[in-house]
């Protein structure tokens, strides 16, 4: 695996703080990782990673923040096959609205899905009105997300393998 391509997605600052609590994390576990910037990288860059993390606010009535959101416009857009890509979601949001709940976060998940990106592990969802500092869960989430990522992706080139061997044959 390269690496682990990030996307973040922050109104307030606070998706960011954990994108790079997570970029420090990974590189202490051995992984490069490198930012993409939503307002320059069209989904595109997407077909270059076969590992992404996405660190998602929440804005308005569930959106995704501003500075994602022409990224996320043009990948519903897009026709693009994603089946190479594993990838996690750290979600932020308030619980205290409960309908919207961590619904950029969502966005962006249901999003890479339709064009056939797997998502590993479950989502992590931080609700800020309990957490004060979300880069915690998002350590914690990490510890487990990390070596899921590691198995799906060491599975992903195996089958590829094992589908060129029986190709050459």
């Amino acid at each position: 695996m390269a690496g682990v391509l990030i996307l973040v997605g922050s109104q307030s600052g606070n998706a960011s703080l954990v994108a790079d609590l997570a970029a420090e994390r990974l590189q202490e576990l051995g992984l490069a990782s490198r930012f993409a910037d939503p307002q320059r990288d069209t989904p595109l860059i997407l077909a270059q990673t076969s590992a992404l993390l996405v660190c998602c606010a929440t804005h308005g009535a569930g959106d995704v923040p501003d500075p994602i959101r022409t990224f996320y416009a043009q990948l519903l857009a897009a026709t693009i096959d994603l089946v190479h890509v594993r990838y996690g979601v750290i979600a932020l949001g308030d619980r205290t609205y409960a309908e919207t709940f961590c619904g950029g976060g969502r966005r962006i998940d249901e999003a890479l899905a339709s064009k056939g990106a797997v998502r590993v592990g479950s989502r992590l969802e931080i609700d800020a009105s309990r957490t004060s500092f979300p880069d915690e869960p998002a350590r914690a989430w990490l510890e487990d997300w990390v070596p899921d990522l590691l198995a799906a992706a060491q599975g992903t080139v195996a089958r590829a393998v094992a589908v060129a061997d029986r190709n050459f044959r």
